[in-house]
């Protein structure tokens, strides 16, 4: 699994890849609270890590929307 994510390569996607990126983290959001509801979450700081990869996305997807509206 992967661990923190790197904001350059994050920087270097499209807008529509920030969007894909972004429903992946949030279904393995959703999968890991789960997880620990039942009792078989392992990994319990993975659901930090996700939660702030979350973050990460969503501020890049931000600035790079604030930045086309700018440009126009």
């Amino acid at each position: 699994m992967k661990g923190v994510m790197d904001t350059g390569d994050l920087r270097a996607m499209s807008s529509d890849q920030l969007d894909d990126e972004l429903l992946k983290l949030k279904k393995e959001q959703f999968n890991l609270r789960f997880q620990r509801a039942t009792g078989q979450l392992e990994n319990t700081a993975r659901v930090r890590e996700v939660r702030r990869n979350i973050a990460r996305v969503r501020t890049i997807a931000q600035q790079k929307r604030g930045a086309q509206t700018k440009s126009k």
